[in-house]
């Protein structure tokens, strides 16, 4: 009878693990995905090709504020001959749905910084589409949209 209530415990314990693990891994993908948004910010602030490389899939689909839809090729192209110097790229109010091996994040920018001489300042709002495969969160589809001020 002791065997019986020590095995009965022990399945009961193990499964409360589990479910705790279950229950803390979104908010686990969710702070990732959150980071891998900041990277992106940084790397496309300093122009850095090789980290934009990582985070995009080679399946990228870009739409833009002005409208211009780029593949990863054309993306990372423009970025990198851009004349526009920025000195910042923030974002704010982002949430984060992680359905499997597949996530949404909607969140709001400001981009500021200089173009052909011209102080620019820019809010946003836009919404990324991640695939995990092989361990790895890219980026599959991203779409911004200005805000009228």
């Amino acid at each position: 009878m002791r065997a019986l209530i020590t095995g009965l415990a022990v399945f009961l314990v193990g499964g409360i693990f589990v479910a705790a693990q279950n229950v803390s891994r979104p908010d686990a993908e969710e702070g990732h995905l959150l980071a891998l948004e900041s990277a992106w910010n940084h790397a496309e602030q300093s122009k850095d090709a090789r980290a934009l490389d990582q985070l995009l899939a080679d399946t990228l689909v870009y739409v833009d504020y002005d409208g211009t839809l780029m593949n990863k090729a054309q993306y990372l192209d423009s970025t990198m001959k851009s004349d526009i110097r920025d000195e910042q790229i923030n974002n704010d109010g982002m949430t984060v749905r992680v359905y499997g091996n597949a996530a949404v994040v909607n969140g709001a920018y400001r981009d500021k910084g200089v173009q052909k001489g011209k102080a620019f300042s820019r809010r946003g709002r836009f919404t990324d589409t991640w695939i995990r495969q092989n361990g790895t969160w890219q980026c599959v589809a991203s779409q911004s949209t200005l805000i009228a001020r």
